[in-house]
C-alpha cells in the first residue's frame, strides 16, 4: 500500500496517467459514438473512426498540454479549472476534425457531435473521480510514519530538513519518525508549485494553508523559512496559528549550518515574539565588549528578569567583576548558580543580597567593591499593586535609585545606567511617576558641574517573559482551560524581548555622555487581545469556542496605551537606527530638591497622602488614569 501511495503521489507519473487516460476516452467516446448511431443509420466504417481516433487523442492532448492542464494539481480542480479543460479539448477536437476533413475531404456532423460531447464529459468525469482517489489514497493513515506535517518554505531549510528525516528513517530513529511525517510543501513561488523535495509535493502558497491543512489531515506545522522578512513572517504565522494544530518553527540557517546539534531537535514551538511583526534589534557588540572588558559591573535587582539577563550578557564581554545585588535571595541564588555551571572559575563573580533602600548597606558595598559601572535595575513595577501600596514603590523605586545613583557619584562610578519604562511617560499611576521622578533624579545628578559619573536612562515598554509579564499568565489560563483575562478590548501595548530590552541598555551605557534617555523603536504597539488570541490559537484551540476570552475592566491605574517618549523630549538619531535619544530636560533644583526632601519625609514616615501628594508635585504630567483614558478612547 505505502508503494503505491509512493507511486500515485509522485507527479510526473500522474501527469502521464492522466494524459493516458484522456486518450482512453477520447477512443471510447468514439466507440460508444459509432454504436449510437447503428441505432439509427449506418456506422462509420473502421478506417474512418481509427482516424479520428488517433487524431483526437494527438490534438487534443497536445492542446491541453499547452493550456497548462497536465500541470495542475487535480485533486484542487475548480469550476475555472474545469472550464479551461472543456476549452482545451474543444481546441483540440477542432484540429482534430479539421485535419481529418483536409486529409479526407468528409465530415460526419452526428458523429462529431456526439463523440466530442461524451469525450469532454468522460474527461471531465474521469478528473473528479481521479481527485477523489488521491485524496483517499494518498491521505491513508499511516501512524509509523508519525504525525502529518505541513512544512511551510520550499527552500534550503526544508531541504535540510527534509534529508534528516529520511536519514533518520533510513537509520531506523524511531523517536524522528514519530514526530514527523512530511506530506504537503507550502511556497510562495509560483515556479515552485507542484515540484517534489525528497518525495514531498509543493502543493500551493501560504493563502491556501487552511484548505490543506483540512485536505491532508495536518497535525502540525514547520515554518522553515529562517530568512523571511518579518511582516511576511508574522502574516504567515498569523494564518498557521490560526488553525487548530501545533506550529512550530525552524531556526536561523547559519544555526542549522554551523552545529553539530541535529536539525530536527532545533526546531521548537512557536514563540509570542515570533508574532511581533518586527525586525530583531541588532546592536554593536564590538562597542559593547570594548567598554564591558576589564570592568567591575555591578547590577541591581540582578536575580529579576531584566537584571539576570544584564548579568547574562555582561559576563560575555569578559568584565573583570560582576557583582549581582538583590534582596530576593531566590532569584539572587538561580542566576548565581547558572553562572557558575557556565564559567566556573572563570568568572569572578560577586553575590550580595541587600536592599537599595539602605543607604549604609549600599555605601559599604560601593567602598568594597569600587564598581566602574552600574546597571540600576533594581525596581517595583507591578502597577496595581503598588496602586495600593504606594509607598512601597516611592520608597524601592525613588529612594533606591537616589541612593543608589549618589553613591555612585561619591565613589567614582564611570556610568551610572538606570532601567525605566514607557509607563513613566505622562503617568496615571504611582509605580510610572515614581519611574518618572526616579528619571528626573538621574537627570538632575547629570546636570551638576564637575560631576564625574556619567548618568543614562533607558525606557522600553512591555517585556516578554518577564516577571509580571501578561504572558505566563495567560499560558496558565490557558493551561487550565480558561477563561483568558484581558483588561480592555481596546488596551495596546508596546513589546520587546528580555534579550532586546538587554541589549539596548548595554548599548546606551556604551554610547552614553550623560544626561540622555535612551529611547527604543519599537514598530507597532500590540493589542492585547490579539497577543491573547495568538497564544491561545498556538496551544491549538480556537479563541472563543475552546478558550474564552474575559474582559474584566481596567485595573487601578492602567492606561489604554502607553507612551514611550514626552512631548517635550523631542528625538535625536544615533548610529543604531532603531535607538533614539530624547533630550535631556532642565531640572530646576530649587523646586525639585525640596519637593523630593518632602518627598523622602513622608516616605519615612509612612505619610502616604503626603507622599502622593508629593510625587504630583514633581511630576507635573502625572494624571487620572480616567481623564487620560477618556481621552484616548474618543481619539481611538
Amino acid at each position: 500500500m505505502s508503494k503505491l501511495r509512493n507511486n500515485f503521489q509522485n507527479f510526473n507519473k500522474r501527469k502521464i496517467l492522466l494524459a493516458f487516460a484522456d486518450c482512453f476516452m477520447i477512443i471510447a467516446a468514439a466507440l460508444m459514438a459509432n454504436f449510437i448511431l447503428s441505432a439509427f443509420s449506418k456506422p462509420l466504417g473502421g478506417k474512418n473512426v481509427f482516424s479520428l481516433m488517433a487524431l483526437g487523442c494527438f490534438f487534443c492532448v497536445s492542446a491541453m498540454t499547452f493550456c497548462g492542464l497536465y500541470s495542475k494539481m487535480w485533486r484542487y480542480f475548480n469550476i475555472h479549472d474545469y472550464l479551461y479543460c472543456i476549452i482545451g479539448a474543444i481546441s483540440g477536437f477542432t484540429l482534430a476534425y479539421a485535419a481529418f476533413y483536409l486529409m479526407t475531404g468528409r465530415m460526419f456532423w452526428a458523429f462529431t457531435l456526439i463523440h466530442v460531447g461524451l469525450s469532454i464529459l468522460g474527461i471531465c468525469i474521469f478528473r473528479l473521480l481521479f481527485k477523489n482517489a488521491f485524496i483517499t489514497i494518498s491521505h491513508t493513515q499511516d501512524h509509523s510514519h508519525g504525525k502529518r506535517t505541513m512544512i511551510i518554505g520550499a527552500g534550503r531549510a526544508c531541504e535540510l530538513l527534509l534529508n534528516e528525516i529520511k536519514r533518520a528513517r533510513l537509520l531506523g530513529e524511531k523517536n524522528a519518525s514519530a514526530m514527523f511525517n512530511p506530506v504537503c510543501i507550502i511556497d510562495d513561488a509560483p515556479s515552485k508549485i507542484g515540484m517534489t523535495i525528497e518525495g514531498v509535493t509543493v502543493v500551493g502558497n501560504s493563502s491556501q494553508i487552511h484548505r490543506f491543512v483540512e485536505q491532508f489531515s495536518v497535525d502540525q506545522i514547520i515554518f522553515a523559512i529562517p530568512s523571511c522578512p518579518e511582516d511576511k513572517k508574522r502574516e504567515i504565522l498569523d494564518i498557521c496559528s490560526s488553525t487548530k494544530v501545533a506550529v512550530k518553527i525552524v531556526p536561523f540557517l547559519g544555526d542549522l549550518l554551523f552545529t553539530d546539534k541535529p536539525i530536527i531537535g532545533q526546531i521548537r514551538d512557536i514563540r509570542i515574539e515570533d508574532l511581533l511583526g518586527r525586525d530583531p534589534i541588532t546592536f554593536d557588540n564590538e562597542e559593547i565588549k570594548s567598554f564591558i572588558s576589564g570592568k567591575v559591573c555591578m547590577v541591581t535587582g540582578g536575580g529579576g528578569s531584566i537584571g539576570s539577563e544584564l548579568v547574562r550578557q555582561i559576563a560575555k564581554f569578559s568584565p573583570k567583576q560582576v557583582i549581582i545585588v538583590d534582596i530576593y535571595e531566590n532569584s539572587a541564588y538561580e542566576i548565581q548558580q547558572e553562572l557558575r555551571m557556565e564559567y566556573g572559575s572563570s568568572l569572578d563573580l560577586v553575590t550580595l543580597i541587600a536592599s537599595v533602600r539602605d543607604y549604609h548597606r549600599m555605601n559599604s558595598i560601593f567602598a568594597k567593591y569600587k564598581p566602574q559601572i552600574v546597571f540600576h535595575a533594581a525596581a517595583h513595577k507591578h502597577v496595581p499593586l503598588m496602586e495600593v501600596s504606594p509607598m512601597e514603590a516611592i520608597k524601592n523605586n525613588v529612594i533606591g535609585t537616589f541612593n543608589t545613583a549618589t553613591l555612585s557619584e561619591y565613589h567614582g562610578v564611570e556610568k551610572f545606567v538606570m532601567i525605566s519604562t514607557d509607563k513613566a511617560v505622562n503617568p496615571t499611576n504611582v509605580m510610572g511617576a515614581s519611574k518618572r521622578c526616579c528619571e528626573m533624579v538621574v537627570q538632575y545628578l547629570a546636570q551638576q558641574q564637575d560631576v564625574h559619573t556619567e548618568f543614562v536612562t533607558t525606557r522600553f515598554g512591555n517585556v516578554l517573559g518577564s516577571n509580571g509579564s501578561v504572558i505566563p499568565l495567560f499560558k496558565k489560563q490557558i493551561e487550565r482551560g480558561g477563561p483568558v483575562t484581558v483588561t480592555h478590548p481596546e488596551i495596546i501595548r508596546y513589546f520587546m524581548t528580555i534579550p532586546e530590552a538587554v541589549s539596548l541598555v548595554m548599548e546606551a551605557a556604551a554610547i552614553a555622555h550623560g544626561g540622555e534617555i535612551f529611547v527604543l523603536d519599537m514598530g507597532k504597539p500590540v493589542k492585547i487581545v490579539t497577543l491573547a488570541e495568538n497564544l491561545i490559537r498556538m496551544y491549538g484551540k480556537v479563541p472563543g469556542e475552546d478558550i474564552e476570552i474575559k474582559f474584566t475592566g481596567l485595573r487601578p491605574g492602567e492606561k489604554i496605551k502607553e507612551e514611550l517618549l514626552m512631548m517635550e523630549e523631542g528625538l535625536q538619531k544615533t548610529k543604531n537606527k532603531l535607538i533614539f535619544i530624547g533630550n535631556q530636560i532642565e531640572i530646576n533644583a530649587e523646586e525639585f530638591i525640596p519637593e523630593l526632601e518632602k518627598l523622602k519625609e513622608a516616605a519615612s514616615l509612612d505619610d502616604e497622602a503626603a507622599a502622593v501628594a508629593a510625587l504630583h508635585r514633581i511630576v507635573p504630567t502625572f494624571t487620572t488614569p480616567e481623564e487620560f483614558n477618556s481621552k484616548e478612547l474618543i481619539h481611538s
